[in-house]
Parts: structure tokens; C-alpha cells; sequence
């Protein structure tokens, strides 16, 4: 077994159309270690994540992070992502509610 610490997802701008952000590679397993939402802008936006199965699509059954409000200024550290596991070709996908306001960065292991 090989652990490789790994950014995820660079930091960005998250988009306000659904957006797949990060797919675990064939035969590997990834954990996030870290999730970060950034508001940079002077007014509130709100980030829905999604954790998908290689077959899936976003939805309500693998919400994880349900339209959470980042006020202006505000880092959110997401805990409720910390931790979970994307199986080979499972994804992160986001959804902002304002194009531009949200910077979002995820690191974490992938595991082969």
C-alpha cells in the first residue's frame, strides 16, 4: 500500500453551477484531511459539497454540505468533510451560490 499526502483541489474560486472538483484515480482511495471556504467578498454566499460515487451524480443522498453560509471575510474549515473516503472514481462536487465569492482549497491521501 501506497499513501501519497496530495493537494486535491488548488485553491479556486468556486463555481455557482455544479461543479465535479476533484475524482479519486482508478484503484486508488482518498481520504480529505482538509476542506477550506473562503468568502472574499463583503457579502454572504453559501457552498453545497457533494461526495459522489463513481456511478452517481450529485444529489440529495450524498449531500454532505448542505448550502452552509460563509459570511463575508469568514474561513469555514468544513468538518464535515474531514475524514470521509472517496472510493476509485468517486468526486467532490461543489456548488457556490455567487460565482467568484467562495475560494476553496481540499488536501488529503490518496491511497493505492
Amino acid at each position: 500500500m501506497t499513501v501519497t499526502t496530495k493537494v486535491l483541489i488548488a485553491a479556486k474560486q468556486a463555481e455557482n453551477t455544479q461543479t465535479t472538483q476533484y475524482t479519486a484515480p482508478t484503484s486508488t482511495k482518498a481520504v480529505i484531511d482538509k476542506f477550506t471556504v473562503t468568502n472574499t467578498t463583503a457579502t454572504a454566499a453559501s457552498l453545497s459539497v457533494n461526495l459522489v460515487t463513481t456511478s452517481g451524480s450529485p444529489s440529495a443522498s450524498n449531500l454532505i454540505l448542505d448550502t452552509r453560509v460563509i459570511a463575508p471575510d469568514e474561513t469555514y474549515t468544513c468538518p464535515e468533510l474531514v475524514g470521509q473516503v472517496l472510493e476509485s472514481g468517486g468526486y467532490i462536487s461543489t456548488l457556490a451560490s455567487a460565482a467568484s465569492a467562495l475560494t476553496i482549497r481540499c488536501s488529503g491521501r490518496e491511497i493505492v
